[in-house]
């Protein structure tokens, strides 16, 4: 066999193992990419995805989109073909498997976190747009869960009412512990409590629960530190004064909550907030309408630009990323709350766009 043909067989042969290889290896990365956007002001499979009932909505029209990233599932493992065209393809992203599924997570697990982050993205957008309309919306503190075999297994229930603990009123559910972390393990904390029965009997009838009743708890030593416990998480439920639905499955997180908050002002004020404009955005937000930061920022840029979106409404925390690639045609502005937001939605309706709060990269 001539030389030239020998060694053209060679390459051509360690070419195709290589090939083989890299099909076959895996490799401790994930990929992220633009996921689908979603009108908040539309319908999703065929209904609205927000339904108020019990309050006067109004017709309005444009976008209010939010945005979505799609990632390769926890149990799914790249190959290193997949991972070299992942990080020269511009509009992906490829990075540590652990960054996404930190300490082993599952798929199970991730799934169940990010719907429970959803849920709660949904209550909160709900009160921060009811809030910013001065329309009231009652909150109280309760027991979300109690951890099996602990002190308060048996004697507190989910949906018991905390009012106090030894005595001092808790307003917001970081107040539990703090409260609780001022014992020492095995020294005994009194909860004062509406029980879940009576709560919900009291909410349906509209009038006030019956007496609270006084629970003491033993503390224990926490397994993974010296600060005492009982055992439960705490969380806040709210009681709204009509009927607010967010109808949209398949959609994990916290990301949401900006856009669906915008988007139950939009239908319970008279007009549109955008002026028939397509702005997308992202960002949680909070029971006061504080917007927080959220992952996958360059690619929630790319879905909403490839979706038509003309402006994109960032949280701050994310302006820095985001303002290092802006896809073109798309118009960043920052936002810290849901007021900020919704000023820039009127400068918009206006075509007062000159004064919009623009992103930079440094």
């Amino acid at each position: 066999m001539p030389r030239r043909t020998a060694t053209m067989l060679a390459s051509t042969l360690a070419l195709i193992g290589l090939l083989c290889a890299g099909l076959l290896l895996p490799v401790p990365y994930a990929e992220m990419s633009p996921g689908p956007t979603v009108n908040t002001l539309g319908e999703a499979r065929g209904e609205p995805v927000l339904q108020v009932s019990g309050h006067k909505t109004y017709p309005t029209s444009g976008h209010l989109n939010m945005t979505t990233v799609r990632v390769t599932g926890a149990d799914y493992r790249m190959n290193v073909v997949e991972a070299v065209y992942g990080w020269l393809a511009h509009d992906n992203v490829v990075v540590p498997h652990d960054t996404l599924y930190p300490d082993g997570k599952t798929e199970e697990q991730s799934t169940q976190e990010n719907a429970e982050e959803f849920s709660q993205s949904q209550e909160s957008a709900k009160v921060a747009a009811l809030e910013e309309l001065h329309i009231p919306v009652t909150s109280r503190i309760i027991v979300s869960s109690v951890v099996k075999d602990s002190p308060a297994e048996g004697t507190l229930h989910a949906g018991d009412v905390i009012k106090a603990v030894d005595g001092s009123p808790v307003k917001a559910p970081t107040d539990v512990a703090k409260l609780v972390t001022k014992h020492r393990p095995g020294q005994k904390v009194v909860f004062t409590v509406v029980p879940a029965k009576d709560a919900e009997a009291a909410e349906k009838t509209g009038k006030e629960p019956s007496a609270s009743k006084d629970v003491t708890l033993t503390t224990k030593k926490a397994d993974d530190g010296d600060r005492a416990i009982v055992g439960i998480q705490a969380g806040t439920d709210h009681t709204f004064p009509f009927t607010v639905d967010i109808k949209l499955a398949d959609v994990g997180g916290p990301s949401a909550g900006l856009m669906f908050a915008l988007g139950i002002v939009d239908k319970l004020t008279p007009g549109s907030l955008t002026g028939g404009k397509f702005v997308a955005g992202t960002g949680t937000i909070d029971d006061q309408g504080t917007v927080g930061p959220i992952g996958g920022i360059e690619m929630k840029l790319v879905g909403a630009r490839n979706a038509g979106a003309r402006y994109f409404l960032t949280p701050a925390e994310n302006c820095a990323a985001a303002a290092s690639d802006i896809p073109d045609g798309l118009t960043l502005i920052k936002v810290k709350t849901i007021a900020d937001a919704k000023a820039s939605l009127d400068k918009i309706r206006s075509g007062d766009t000159a004064g919009l709060p623009s992103c930079s990269a440094s």
